[in-house]
């Protein structure tokens, strides 16, 4: 980056720290993926220059003809990865793909049903700070206290007596396979849309590890990043008769001109998520997360549900006489970096929590594998029982850093 590095040593700098932080340490956040160098370079063309408000073959500014390939390359590509009947692929994010929905099929307080923020749902999924909690009317349902798992009993139960015009399936931090048949059969009970966001495991669905939502709801929404391991992005995807109200929901509905430098990219993850190589990485990642909840229960740590189906564990760290906030500190002077979480009726404050979420995708993509699993969760055990020992941590670090090169990351070594 020679003309950055001249223009601003400042932002060069920071990039290439960061670079750094990335290489030589553990990846461990379960929503934090590494790209291709194609996304990369996709993701730096020349196509960041370009205004292209509306769809393709229907803009509003003259010069679209080849952005207007890019984006229906990542349509077609989304649409049959995912064996949807309409792709729309402007969304910034999952969060402003989640807006778009509703914006399509709700009124301001009308209700939804969704998981808990508590319990592992999102954001966006009606926490009261949040545009999804002012404008509509959420109604949560929550997992089980014995087994963490989803309280199949109670969504049916609340659906019924509050009547939903959406319900919600997706979580941020639910370590199990969601069962979207489920959803769909109290949906058509009570007469409400389905909507899934599946922003976390669409990886996993993309390589046939975890079962689809698409056959059975009205609308998926989903990043592109993640187990999908493209460029930090959004898409939704929906039954052909919304194609045409949700498309005006994205623009002009909720945003101008869609970031063509990365549609592009996301063009490109999806075809890679397209090649016959993509299902062994996914099977990897579930793999690698359930060798490793093996290492963590064995040292132990208490696991949400007691393990993992996908590519995430949940782990409650008061167990060990931690905080999640202590651990996940103490895991970053290590080289390890995780996010502290709530956990299920966690009787802590949000940003003290019980508990630290792991995830398994970035390790995956850089090559490792069960046996690398059982190093990486024996450093973690480490670093958590010498929290205040920084001497052993400056040493975990040290050896992490000299593992992780045998490793490189795809695109920037």
């Amino acid at each position: 980056m020679p003309d950055l590095k001249t223009a601003d040593s400042a932002i060069w700098d920071a990039v290439c720290r960061e670079r750094e932080r990335q290489t030589e340490g553990l990846e461990l956040i379960a929503s934090e993926n590494y790209t291709s160098r194609a996304v990369l370079e996709a993701a730096g063309t020349v196509l960041t220059n370009k205004y292209a408000e509306g769809y393709p073959g229907r803009r509003y500014y003259g010069g679209c003809e080849h952005v207007d390939t890019v984006e229906q390359l990542a349509r077609d590509r989304v649409r049959r990865l995912f064996g949807a009947e309409h792709a729309n692929v402007q969304p910034h994010s999952g969060s402003q793909a989640n807006m778009a929905v509703y914006m399509t099929v709700l009124n301001p307080g009308d209700t939804i049903l969704a998981m808990d923020l508590a319990h592992g749902g999102h954001l966006t999924h009606g926490m009261h700070l949040n545009f999804s909690g002012k404008l509509y009317r959420p109604i949560h349902y929550g997992v089980r206290p014995n087994d963490h798992r989803i309280d199949f009993d109670q969504v049916a139960t609340l659906a019924r007596e509050h009547r939903p015009r959406l319900i919600i399936a997706g979580a941020s931090a639910y370590p199990r396979e969601i069962d979207h048949a489920k959803f769909a059969d109290v949906a058509r009970e009570v007469g409400a849309l389905l909507m899934v966001d599946m922003a976390h495991y669409a990886g996993l669905v993309a390589g046939g590890v975890h079962n689809s939502p698409v056959s059975c709801a009205d609308f998926v929404t989903s990043t592109s990043h993640k187990t999908l391991r493209g460029p930090r992005s959004g898409f939704v995807l929906c039954r052909e008769e919304h194609a045409k109200n949700l498309d005006r929901s994205v623009f002009p509905g909720i945003q101008g001109g869609p970031l063509m430098h990365i549609v592009a990219a996301k063009a490109v993850c999806f075809g890679e998520a397209l090649r016959p190589d993509f299902p062994a990485y996914a099977r990897q990642i579930v793999e690698n997360a359930r060798a490793l909840a093996e290492v963590l229960l064995s040292g132990g740590l208490r696991l949400v549900s007691g393990g993992t189906d996908n590519h995430l564990m949940m782990c409650d760290v008061t167990a060990i006489d931690l905080s999640g906030s202590v651990a996940e500190k103490a895991l970053d002077r290590a080289g390890i970096t995780v996010n502290k979480n709530m956990i299920p009726y966690d009787q802590r404050k949000p940003m003290d929590p019980s508990g630290i979420r792991i995830g398994t995708a970035a390790l995956t993509t850089r090559g490792m594998q069960a046996d690398e699993m059982k190093r990486v969760g024996a450093w973690i055990l480490g670093a958590l029982r010498h929290a205040d020992d920084e001497a052993t941590l400056r040493r975990f670090r040290g050896e992490i850093a000299e593992f992780t090169r045998n490793f490189p990351v795809p695109g920037i070594g």
